[in-house]
């Protein structure tokens, strides 16, 4: 299976000083030979990494030839509209805007605050109605990773 192959020689490259903060996000091998791998790093993944190690996957894809004469291969980043899908990535937006949408359908935006091994904590900004008043309260929700469907960074462009 070549997409196990590709994974064994990130994992190897890993290993290397230069790319210990990188990890592999997803790898999509598509029928028109196209080999689509994103990775990322817990300080952000820059171009000239990226670049480096699709050099260095198309020396075993030239020589093995594990994909045949003609192939595409696109190393990048997930991008910022992509979902988060390792526990990696949740760390590294601490702090950040984020959507969460779970299992059962339900929508719940706010700051992602922390981080365990079983669940993520957002701090949400809630309207309520106090008498005549509505206040704004901040709340933390604790939402187990088992009844995440889908997390995506927000975008904000305020200060």
């Amino acid at each position: 299976m070549i997409e196990q192959k590709i994974i064994d020689l990130l994992d190897q490259k890993f290993k290397e000083e230069d790319f210990l903060d990188c990890f592999l996000v997803d790898l999509q091998l598509h029928a028109s030979q196209k080999l689509e791998v994103f990775l990322d790093s817990d300080k952000g993944i820059t171009f000239e990494k990226c670049q480096k190690i699709s050099r260095y996957l198309e020396q075993y894809l030239d020589e093995e030839g594990w994909l045949g004469p003609k192939y595409t291969l696109e190393v990048s980043s997930p991008g910022i509209s992509r979902p988060l899908k390792k526990i990696r990535q949740y760390h590294k937006n601490i702090g950040r805007k984020v959507e969460v949408k779970t299992k059962d359908g339900e929508k719940r935006t706010g700051t992602l605050t922390s981080i365990t091994e079983e669940n993520i904590t957002l701090e949400e900004k809630v309207r309520i109605k106090e008498g005549k008043r509505k206040q704004t309260k901040l709340i933390e929700t604790v939402i187990p990773f088992d009844n995440i469907e889908k997390t995506v960074v927000q975008i904000s462009f305020k200060k």
